[in-house]
């Protein structure tokens, strides 16, 4: 009975060696924009690097973005796809430059739990490079969304007149 018991026990637990590891290996995405890191290092910025391939954060007011009043589309610092159109752009107060909606199709949704508490995360669908955070606290007379973009992940290109 001993024997069956302990033949039972190591069942169950070599049974639970199972598929949790083997499916978060195997669910990492494909981007059309791949590189290594090396590759990604010589392109990028310190700050460009810890942000968009790290998922750092900067620091609040410390992007020129945040203040920009022009027309044009920022696009995502890495790999040049277009992620959220100027008038989109609202002053949320919170020191990143901040989007009402994205650029459909452009812009990829995951979760984040990093600091303790999920968070809706965004990063470009292009690279996967990481840009922020999406909230529900935007302004009520649009999306209701607040798309809180690190400005380092951003570059502006202005509209032409």
């Amino acid at each position: 009975m001993k024997k069956l018991a302990l033949l039972i026990i190591i069942t169950v637990f070599f049974s639970c060696n199972g598929t949790a590891q083997k499916s978060q290996t195997s669910n990492k995405e494909s981007y059309a924009v791949t590189k290594t890191k090396a590759e990604w290092k010589e392109q990028l910025t310190d700050e460009q690097y810890y942000i968009l391939r790290e998922a750092g954060t900067e620091r609040p007011f410390s992007s020129p973005l945040n203040d920009n009043s022009e027309k044009g589309v920022y696009h995502c610092a890495a790999c040049n796809t277009p992620l959220f159109k100027s008038e989109h752009k609202f002053d949320s107060g919170t020191g990143w430059p901040s989007f009402d909606r994205e650029i459909k199709g452009n812009v990829a949704f995951g979760t984040d739990t990093k600091i303790g508490y999920t968070r809706d995360e965004e990063h470009c669908a292009t690279c996967g490079g990481h840009l922020g955070h999406v909230f529900n606290d935007g302004p009520k007379n649009t999306t209701g969304k607040r798309h809180c973009i690190n400005g380092a992940a951003l570059k502006f290109v202005a509209a032409e007149d």
